[in-house]
């Protein structure tokens, strides 16, 4: 049995970081492994962070979880790397998702290990989204003190590849997130959401950013044909970024009446609602390393556009569990099209099940503990 202390993002803390490192968590343990969680008590400043609210409102899942970490307060970086110390565990798992969190984890790791310490980073992005100055300094900062790494994408892994770090490193795909409960029939989820039963719906899931591409998808939106006038929209997530120019642009393009906003944090357990009414899921991305999305569509057997970015493509494969696209409103709006004029769709459900094995947390696990 080894000690695991997991740290980065955890409960009270929401989103979909809190919800992989539990996860993870919860496999180890199975495993037969004692693991802890060592979360923050600030993780963003207020002003800061583009949501409303940080904090989960769902009930807290049975692990040991520590609230120790300041993000931004390098004394308490030290307080809470001798306590993570005075721990030995045997691994500290660290998720890397964002350069500016660097300092904070790094300290913390390099304080916190000791001889019979090893360190693994499983990386989100290695190079961010939205870049910031300071990224690739606190990104060197933050890998020189990993001893290995996990990546969940081929373009994460070149990523990393530039920073020549010399460790070992290994690509493991994103698991699917199967932790949002068991799947309800659609009947039940249209009617939980107040949806009209005799509409199709397409979704865009997850918080909205400039690079995961809605204004694409409105745009395509308008280039539909009339003959899909039984076809909805939902935009389920909260706005991390001016919502002005996406509310405006709904209604110069005069597509109001075919979208549905739900535009606030999804709860736990409210997604599987929205994944079960949905016939298809779209994810319009500028750029992207991969997708817990994907892999939450995948675990719920529903088929998702995703564009031609990062390793989105090596998530769904074309034609089978979804469609590959262009960056564009044109191709979009086609995959849109094709698959709504398909007379059977039940493919995709078999090949999404097949699918399911390749993404466990069991492997991601083992692979870790390897």
């Amino acid at each position: 049995m080894k000690h695991i202390v997991i740290l980065g993002t955890a409960y009270p803390f929401r989103g979909g970081l809190a919800a992989f490192n539990e996860r993870l968590a919860e496999e180890l343990i199975r495993m037969g492994h004692r693991v802890d969680l060592v979360t923050f008590t600030v993780q963003y400043p207020s002003f800061l962070f583009p949501g409303k609210s940080q904090m989960s409102e769902d009930p807290s899942p049975p692990l040991t979880i520590y609230r120790w970490l300041h993000a931004f307060n390098p004394f308490n970086w030290i307080l809470t790397g001798l306590k993570l110390r005075r721990l030995k565990p045997d691994l500290i798992i660290c998720k890397f998702w964002l350069p500016l969190m660097g300092p904070a984890l790094s300290s913390v790791i390099r304080i916190a290990k000791t001889k019979n310490t090893l360190a693994i980073s499983i990386l989100d992005n290695v190079v961010p989204h939205e870049k910031r100055p300071g990224d690739k300094l606190f990104t060197r900062y933050f890998l020189a003190c990993i001893d290995r790494f996990i990546y969940m994408s081929e373009q994460v892994g070149r990523d990393l590849d530039d920073f020549k770090t010399g460790k070992p490193s290994r690509l493991i795909p994103h698991p699917i997130y199967d932790n949002y409960g068991q799947a309800v029939s659609r009947a039940e989820a249209v009617g939980h959401l107040r949806l009209d039963p005799d509409c199709q719906y397409v979704l865009f899931f997850g918080f909205i950013r400039e690079y995961k591409g809605l204004d694409l998808l409105l745009d395509a939106i308008a280039l539909l044909p009339p003959s899909l006038d039984k076809l909805r929209f939902i935009i389920a997530g909260e706005f991390y970024t001016d919502s002005a120019p996406y509310l405006g642009r709904i209604e110069a393009l005069g597509i109001r009446e075919k979208l549905i906003l739900h535009t606030r944090f999804i709860s736990n357990e409210e997604v599987r609602y929205y994944f079960c009414a949905a016939d298809l899921v779209v994810q319009p991305y500028k750029s992207a390393t991969q997708s817990g999305i994907a892999q939450i569509a995948i675990h719920f057997n529903k088929p998702t556009i995703v564009t031609r970015v990062g390793g989105l493509h090596e998530i769904i494969e074309d034609g089978r569990t979804g469609f590959v696209v262009g960056v564009n409103p044109e191709e979009i709006a086609g995959a849109i099209e094709t698959f709504f004029s398909m007379a059977d769709q039940t493919a995709f459900t078999t090949a999404l099940e097949e699918t399911k094995k390749k993404y466990s947390w069991e492997k991601m696990a083992q692979a870790v503990l390897e």
